[in-house]
């Protein structure tokens, strides 16, 4: 494939076999394309000769190339089809942590019956998050767009709601785009504050079915509605997620907060860096990250750009804004 600087002197070599035909078809990928990506990731060369693989390069990414292989390889065998963002993903968490296991993560599987396609974490800190969920009664997803905070929280709920852990699923948000505009806006109270929460519905709509997702918002088994909503509230039996809550003020936080009944669980998400409250106005969500991450119970996940899922653009537009900010 490509080719080494015929000066270095630090190249090694290292060969990798496997024994099955048709794994290693999905392994290399389409045209080698799931090779070529690591090639091109890692700065090595790899050389095809039927299911053997001559690798060379550094000694270091020569070992992480031969572990990365030999886990996509073991997916493969359990039934998991690996394609080039699954390649993508697994060099990141490699990088991450050498010694990471693929295998709990992308086979760490979210039960919706429903749904055509598997959902699965895709990073050592979605693993994290997910297992977070399962455990603790109120968590707290933090970073940045594209990393799967409110996605794979809401695959949970779902989960939750059809396997009957859970009656009823509430998403809430934040509308602070309307504020005082809200009365300029046509329409009644529910056709103003929709758009804001238009994100919600879209994100339900890819983890379920339309008209199952529909059936469940008409009978109420579903809600979404504005963070406004939920005051007085008392919410048993139900998963509750407060999504972009950074534009929660510190008494819109505390009064969700204060909404968990018995056998609920609460799902916070939110990118600290993208607080669109005015300006001196504080985030209820850094306020609460600072006064409750020692409390027994609260878990506070925290995310960074190695876990976009997004198009791998997202993931150098958050790296030039942090370049600017520092």
């Amino acid at each position: 494939m490509s080719e080494l600087p015929h000066n270095r002197e630090d190249v090694e070599t290292k060969r990798v076999t496997f024994d099955n035909n048709e794994l290693v078809r999905s392994l290399y990928g389409e045209r080698n394309n799931n090779l070529r990506l690591i090639e091109k990731t890692l700065g090595i060369t790899i050389n095809i000769r039927g299911n053997d693989l001559t690798l060379q390069g550094s000694l270091s990414e020569l070992e992480m190339a031969e572990n990365l292989l030999n886990q996509l390889y073991g997916l493969l065998r359990e039934g998991y089809p690996i394609y080039d963002r699954d390649v993508d993903y697994s060099l990141r968490i490699l990088a991450s942590n050498h010694k990471a296991e693929l295998k709990p993560i992308f086979l760490d599987r979210v039960y919706i019956p429903s749904k055509k396609r598997t959902i699965t974490p895709k990073s050592i800190n979605q693993k994290n998050y997910i297992d977070s969920i399962r455990k603790y009664d109120i968590v707290f997803g933090i970073g940045p767009a594209g990393t799967g905070k409110t996605y794979l929280a809401m695959a949970m709920a779902i989960s939750s709601l059809m396997k009957k852990e859970v009656n009823r699923v509430v998403l809430a948000r934040p509308a602070v785009e309307a504020g005082e505009k809200l009365g300029f806006l046509p329409g009644d109270l529910y056709e103003k504050v929709n758009p804001y929460l238009r994100p919600l519905y879209d994100a339900l709509h890819d983890i379920m079915d339309f008209e199952s997702a529909s059936r469940f918002i008409q009978t109420g088994i579903i809600e979404v509605a504005p963070l406004a909503f939920m005051r007085g509230r008392t919410l048993n039996d139900s998963f509750v997620i407060l999504d972009e809550a950074q534009n929660a003020t510190p008494e819109q936080m505390k009064m969700f907060l204060t909404r968990l009944g018995f056998s609920s669980k609460t799902v916070i998400t939110g990118d600290i860096t993208q607080t669109d409250l005015p300006e001196g106005k504080a985030s209820g969500l850094i306020q609460a990250r600072d006064i409750l991450a020692h409390i027994p119970g609260i878990k506070i996940v925290y995310f960074g750009r190695e876990d976009v899922v997004r198009h791998p653009l997202v993931q150098e537009i958050i790296d030039a804004y942090e370049r600017i900010e520092d």
